[in-house]
C-alpha cells in the first residue's frame, strides 16, 4: 500500500506531513532529500514526519530540511500539526514534541493557532556560536571590510538558531547572495537562518527570511519569534507586534511574565496524495 501524505502550509511555508505512528517510515536523508524535489519528488519548506509521543505529548514531530537534516524547531510547521492533532482529537489545546522542547498549541479562533514557542535562547552557548560574545549584535560583517553594508546582527535560538539584521529596507536585500553567507558563516557551527527586518512602527516590522537549507522562503515562524525578540532587546519593537512576511502576517507576542514567545497564525491544507513508488521504496526500505 502507498504511503499516504498531506500537504500543509502555513503562510506559504509548505510542508509535507507523513504519519509514522501507526506504522514507521524509513525516513531518512535519502528519502528526504527525494521527496523534496520539486520537480522528481512533491517539493517542501520542511518535511514533517509525526510520531507516537516520547514525552506524554500529544505526538513527537520530527522535522527535515530539503537536504536531509534535522532541525529542531519549526513555528509554522507546529501549527499545522497541532491543527491536525486538534482536529483528531477534537480538543482545543494539543502538545507537539520535539527535538526542541515541548510546544503547547492553541485553538485561536478563526482557523488561526497559538504556538506558546517557550523561552528563546539568548546565550551564546544556546544558539550556539563559535565563540562568547554578546548575542545582541554579534560580530559578523558583510561588505568591503573598512565600508561594510551589512553588520552586527542579533542571535537567537528558537530551537534553530537565528541571526536578525535590522534593515532600512528589506525588499532591497539580495537574499540569495547575502543568506548563504551569513548562514555558512564560521560564528555559526550549525549554520543559521537569516532574517532581514524592516520597522515600521514598534508594533510592525517586515521580514525576509533566508531560511536554513530551504533558501527564500514565504514565511517562516521561528525568525519572525527571533526577530520580535531581537528587536526587543535592542529597543525597536513593543513586546507584542505583527511581524509581515512575503506570504502573510503573524502575530508575535514575547510574554513578560515566563519570557515565552507566542506566535499565532494560520494553518492550512493544500490537498492529500500517496507517493508514488520510487518515493514510497525510500521510506519502507530498511534503515
Amino acid at each position: 500500500m502507498a504511503t499516504p501524505f498531506l500537504k500543509m502550509h502555513g503562510l506559504g511555508n509548505d510542508f509535507v506531513v507523513l504519519d509514522a505512528r501507526a506504522h514507521g517510515l524509513a525516513v531518512g536523508v535519502a528519502a528526504a532529500r527525494a521527496i523534496a524535489d520539486r520537480r522528481r519528488g512533491i517539493g517542501f519548506d520542511q518535511l514533517l514526519v509525526l510520531e507516537r509521543p516520547r514525552t506524554g505529548g500529544d505526538v513527537f514531530m520530527r522535522i527535515f530540511n530539503p537536504d536531509g537534516s534535522e532541525a529542531g524547531g519549526c513555528g509554522n510547521g507546529t501549527r499545522c500539526v497541532a491543527r491536525l492533532m486538534m482536529d483528531e482529537l477534537r480538543e482545543t489545546r494539543v502538545v507537539v514534541e520535539t527535538l526542541g522542547g515541548r510546544l503547547v498549541a492553541t485553538d485561536a479562533g478563526g482557523g488561526l493557532v497559538t504556538v506558546d514557542m517557550g523561552a528563546p535562547g539568548l546565550e551564546w552557548e544556546e544558539i550556539p556560536l563559535a565563540e562568547r560574545m554578546d548575542t545582541r549584535r554579534i560580530d559578523i560583517k558583510i561588505g568591503p571590510i573598512d565600508d561594510p553594508y551589512l553588520w552586527g546582527p542579533a542571535a537567537v535560538s528558537m530551537g534553530n538558531p537565528h541571526a536578525v539584521f535590522f534593515v532600512d529596507d528589506a525588499a532591497s536585500i539580495q537574499l540569495d547572495k547575502v543568506g548563504p553567507l551569513v548562514e555558512n558563516h564560521p560564528l555559526f557551527p550549525e549554520r543559521a537562518n537569516v532574517s532581514f527586518a524592516e520597522v515600521i512602527d514598534p508594533g510592525h516590522a517586515r521580514l525576509r527570511v533566508w531560511e536554513r537549507s530551504a533558501g527564500a522562503t514565504l514565511a517562516c515562524g521561528t525568525a519572525a519569534c527571533a526577530t520580535l525578540v531581537a528587536g526587543v532587546r535592542l529597543g525597536k519593537l513593543a513586546r507584542a507586534a505583527e511581524i509581515e512576511l512575503p506570504g502573510g502576517t503573524l502575530a508575535v507576542a514575547w510574554r513578560e511574565s515566563d519570557g515565552h514567545v507566542l506566535m499565532t497564525g494560520p494553518a492550512e491544507t493544500s490537498f492529500a496524495g500517496e507517493m508514488g513508488a520510487a518515493l514510497d521504496a525510500l521510506l519502507t526500505a530498511p534503515s
